[in-house]
């Protein structure tokens, strides 16, 4: 419910995010190609006629929940940017950022986990053009890396598809992880941080060209 000491403004907002907030739980537990409008506006607390006020339909809701559910991730991205230090220092950060940005947003992770594979097209193909974003705005970030800086920008783009698909890869077993089992988390990370280390040797023998 819009609480009244707000503008109209701050209602509306305020209302659009209780049912992007409820769609993402509901979601969590169906899959976001089950659930109804009806469901969304009453877990949500307002009338199913104050949906169409927000979104014109559920695929606009999903498309929502992607471009929330990837502002996590860009965070990550320019958290392990802030952190300066050597090759292996900054893999290492980088893992520590990606285990606590997934517990920080498990909700988030676990929704992009779930549709990037199956679900509704529009939010299957939405996830896919955030993750290629995402690959891009990676490459641009490594391409200050002394290792690279000379490389073609396909090749950099193959190194960032690396890394990518490996973090998001790693990020699923780490939302899937029970709670409280810290000893689980560390062997994935250790996982992480030898793939990563195994990549980055590769990449100083690579010739690009």
């Amino acid at each position: 419910m819009a609480d009244p000491g707000l503008s109209r403004q701050e209602q509306k907002e305020q209302t659009r995010e209780a049912l992007l907030d409820a769609a993402l739980a509901l979601s969590l537990e169906e899959g976001f190609a089950q659930i109804s409008i009806r469901q969304i506006t009453r877990a949500a607390g307002v009338v199913p006629t104050a949906f169409y006020r927000h979104f014109d339909s559920m695929d606009e809701v999903g498309l929502a929940l992607v471009e929330r559910s990837f502002a996590a991730l860009r965070q990550m991205m320019r958290d392990a940017q802030r952190e300066p230090g050597l090759v292996d220092d900054l893999i290492t950060t980088s893992i520590d950022i990606l285990a606590t940005s997934v517990k920080a947003n498990r909700e988030h992770f676990a929704f992009v986990a779930r549709e990037r594979l199956g679900g509704s097209a529009p939010v299957r193909d939405a996830v896919q053009r955030e993750l290629e974003l995402f690959i891009s705005e990676t490459a641009v970030a490594i391409r200050v890396l002394p290792v690279v800086s000379t490389w073609s920008i396909e090749d950099v783009m193959a190194l960032s598809g690396l890394f990518v698909r490996n973090m998001v890869f790693r990020a699923e077993q780490l939302i899937a992880l029970p709670d409280g089992r810290a000893d689980l988390e560390a062997e994935v990370k250790r996982k992480a941080r030898r793939e990563m280390l195994m990549i980055v040797f590769g990449v100083s023998n690579w010739k690009s060209g």
